[in-house]
């Protein structure tokens, strides 16, 4: 599951720095705050939609292998774990245990990259337009 969720992610941050090089001419010319804003926001609704998948794949595994009994009660483990916010109130079966513990690594994982990613497309188009500007 670490691995699928990592081959997920790759491939759509390439096709997200496509699109920068794409639009790179564009978003480097004035007026340079919407395009910011822009950037900013569409990076991070790709951040949350990576974030949503890798979720989803845990809640699929864990509906599939048995360890809940609903799809909900799945879900909801997923992202709590996912999250690293672990409130408690539903645990894994003993047997399973370790890989609600793998989950949890694959969000701490994938939120320190997601962010990684936002911050670098965000500097990045930035100090292209400050560049563009003393041009």
């Amino acid at each position: 599951m670490l691995l699928a969720s990592i081959l997920l992610m790759a491939p759509s941050a390439w096709l997200v720095e496509t699109a920068f090089l794409r639009f790179h001419g564009w978003l480097i010319s004035e007026p340079h705050g919407p395009k910011l804003i822009l950037v900013v926001a569409g990076t991070a609704l790709w951040a949350l939609a990576m974030l949503t998948v890798g979720v989803w794949l845990w809640t699929l595994t864990f509906w599939q292998l048995g360890a809940f009994a609903t799809m909900e009660e799945s879900l909801y483990f997923s992202m709590v774990t996912f999250t690293t916010l672990g409130y408690g109130d539903v645990l894994m079966p003993h047997r399973w245990r370790i890989l609600g513990a793998m989950a949890a690594a694959n969000g701490l994982l994938k939120f320190g990259l997601l962010t990684a990613l936002l911050v670098e497309a965000l500097r990045h188009v930035r100090m292209h337009q400050v560049a563009s500007r003393r041009r």
